[in-house]
């Protein structure tokens, strides 16, 4: 922190702290401490404008002083990604908060970017109305939750935030309020701005599809030993047409092949790249869920003959198991997320297991081949960096891909977060025409942009 304390001396320092308080208020802009930090970068200011038009002011003063600005909601994902190059103004969205006033029962609501997730979901749930959003990072804002691209187990059902977005509103580099909606050029803009780290543009607020708060909700649960049992159960789920909200996947790191009699393990003859490192330990099972919404008597009647698809073990609850909506990796762990085509997800995870030379944490949406994975923190950076390159290696053949969502800072350095980007030349356009300055986070997107 020292290096950034010194350049805070530097001649116009204090000008910019000045011009920071009057537009923002005394008590909501200051120099940056020791927590004001992106992915370990510490900041030199932090501002928290009260509304768009002082956005928008914090904006253009970072453009007349060629100032970087960074984004930051809650911070529940602010060490996600790669660390930008330089966090001048760590941009607060605290106060753009709130929900517009819509008629009761409308189809869409508009929010503030800076707006807590579960203040939205508390507020629309005392009109019957819900965001069918459910991200796992615990307090985080709507504005981080589509910065960052998050969803969680309803995205099977409902798609991403990114997904269901009718229009957003956003401030370019130069402090512009722009709205991008409306049309499909203007959604496919705004789609742009989904998993862009604040990079491409600060978000001030978004309108998203709202639907009514289901009236029954039924979680069937199903052990399972292995990710090819999980394929297979997952297939016969798909195919039942019961129109599931989510199938989610827990396998724990000592999941395993289920013991038979004798001592024999389930799919070894299938799998004997396995055998050696079943036989290290008790097997402990993992966790197919199926979440069955809607009308009492409708999801009674299809979480039935859920239960018979899926058979032995098969039971039924009206509560989410402990693990829904949480990752399985936790602070200081290399987290992975693995993106693949859902007939390919076993394929991925035996990758994954082989490389790591035993079981590792996975948890996500089976039901779509989205899924994330822990690796210890301690693990030296060349042994999670040749990990990567062998499961990357096995998704490549199978139009999969895994990424890097956070790491300790030497591995971050270390290793490529990304991998093969078939969109990079995409990304790389969009950057120059939305920021041809490199103002707004820069380095947090593929490829150092």
């Amino acid at each position: 922190m020292a290096a950034a304390a010194s350049s805070t001396d530097r001649p116009g320092a204090l000008d910019i702290t000045r011009r920071l308080t009057e537009i923002c208020g005394p008590p909501f802009a200051r120099l940056a401490g020791p927590a004001d930090e992106v992915a370990g970068r510490p900041a030199r200011w932090v501002a928290v404008p009260g509304g768009p038009h002082a956005a928008a002011e914090v904006l253009r003063l970072a453009a007349r002083h060629d100032l970087t600005v960074v984004p930051r909601g809650a911070g529940t994902k602010i060490d996600w990604g790669a660390a930008p190059d330089r966090v001048d103004i760590m941009f607060d969205t605290g106060r753009l908060a709130g929900i517009g006033h819509e008629p009761v029962g409308a189809s869409t609501a508009e929010i503030g970017a800076g707006t807590p997730l579960r203040a939205v979901q508390a507020t629309l749930e005392r009109t019957g109305q819900r965001l069918a959003l459910d991200a796992p990072s615990n307090g985080a804002t709507l504005g981080g939750v589509l910065a960052a691209g998050e969803a969680g187990p309803l995205r099977h059902r409902h798609g991403t935030a990114c997904d269901q977005l009718v229009s957003l509103r956003y401030l370019d580099a130069d402090g512009e309020l722009v709205g991008a909606g409306g049309g499909a050029e203007g959604l496919e803009l705004a789609r742009l701005l989904c998993g862009s780290q604040g990079a491409l543009g600060v978000l001030v607020s978004a309108t998203l599809r709202v639907h009514a708060v289901p009236a029954s909700r039924i979680w069937v649960t199903r052990p399972v030993w292995t990710p090819l049992e999980v394929h297979d159960l997952v297939r016969t789920v798909l195919a039942a047409r019961l129109d599931p909200a989510a199938v989610e996947l827990d396998l724990p790191a000592g999941a395993g092949p289920r013991p038979r009699q004798g001592g024999r393990a389930e799919s070894m003859a299938r799998h004997p790249s396995m055998t050696g490192r079943a036989a290290t330990g008790p097997a402990r099972a993992g966790t197919l869920v199926v979440l069955l919404e809607g009308g009492p008597a409708d999801v009674a009647e299809r979480a039935d003959r859920m239960v018979s698809l899926l058979g032995t073990g098969a039971t039924a609850s009206h509560s989410a198991p402990e693990w829904w909506r949480r990752y399985p990796f936790g602070p200081g762990d290399t987290a992975l997320r693995l993106e693949v085509p859902i007939s390919d997800l076993h394929a991925a995870v035996y990758a994954l297991r082989d490389a790591a030379g035993a079981p590792v944490p996975v948890r996500g949406s089976a039901g779509l081949g989205v899924v994330h994975a822990a690796l210890p923190g301690a693990l030296p950076v060349e042994r999670v960096a040749s990990i990567l390159a062998a499961v990357r290696g096995v998704l490549l053949a199978r139009q999969g891909r895994c990424v890097v969502v956070s790491a300790p800072e030497p591995v971050r350095r270390a290793v490529d977060l990304w991998g093969e980007l078939a969109g990079l030349a995409r990304l790389r356009a969009a950057k120059e025409h939305l920021d041809p300055h490199h103002r707004l986070a820069p380095g947090r997107l593929p490829g150092g942009l």
